[in-house]
């Protein structure tokens, strides 16, 4: 049986160079709080769990060279996503592991749990495609079986950042490809998507 892979995509967390929208709404270092903070969480909850090999796709490349500038366990594997828009990077991702179902997630959605990763993998044991939507119209998760089921124009004509990433994508798979989408998440990208999480979050104990 092949392992099976977790990646998450992550840029290095600095302030001032990353979630440029969200830091134009609630300011730098907020949005950089927020950022460090999801990711730290992120890749320590899901990063040490034995179900899934666990991996780090991180831009710029530069940082990839050195663990210490990333809040992640010292189990998760680092490397650097290369050039190109979102969909280049996450192609050129798929075609570098090793065998095994694949799973791709961001590092900015706060509610994600490993119950979500769990029914990720499960769920490609009959489909070839799995997604995770969010309430903008993107995709907070996206998965594959094989990456011999990877159509070569997968995130063709996709527009990022739009009500539209998800649709666009999932018009170009073809039809002898089964999909299953999986429940919504929000994933934080501006001050309003931030606000609504500060606002609706899950008290503490609960």
């Amino acid at each position: 049986m092949c392992p099976q892979h977790l990646v998450i995509f992550a840029r290095q967390p600095l302030l001032g160079k990353t979630k440029s929208r969200l830091a134009a709404d609630i300011g730098a270092i907020a949005a950089h709080k927020f950022y460090r903070k999801t990711l730290n969480r992120t890749a320590w909850n899901l990063g040490r769990d034995h179900r899934w090999k666990t991996w780090l796709s991180a831009t710029p490349d530069i940082s990839a060279i050195n663990k210490r500038l990333w809040p992640i366990p010292p189990n998760i594997a680092l490397f650097g996503q290369g050039r190109g828009n979102i969909g280049t990077r996450m192609s050129r991702v798929f075609n570098a592991l090793p065998a095994g179902p694949i799973i791709i997630i961001g590092s900015d959605i706060p509610s994600i749990q490993k119950s979500d990763i769990q029914t990720a993998f499960k769920a490609l044991g009959h489909n070839s495609f799995v997604f995770g939507p969010a309430f903008d119209g993107g995709y907070w998760l996206i998965g594959l079986n094989s990456v011999t089921t990877l159509p070569m124009n997968l995130f063709k004509n996709v527009h990022w950042s739009s009500p539209n990433a998800l649709s666009d994508t999932l018009i170009n798979i073809p039809n002898r490809f089964r999909v299953q989408i999986l429940k919504k998440h929000l994933d934080i990208d501006d001050g309003k998507a931030w606000h609504y999480w500060k606002n609706n979050k899950p008290k503490a104990g609960n």
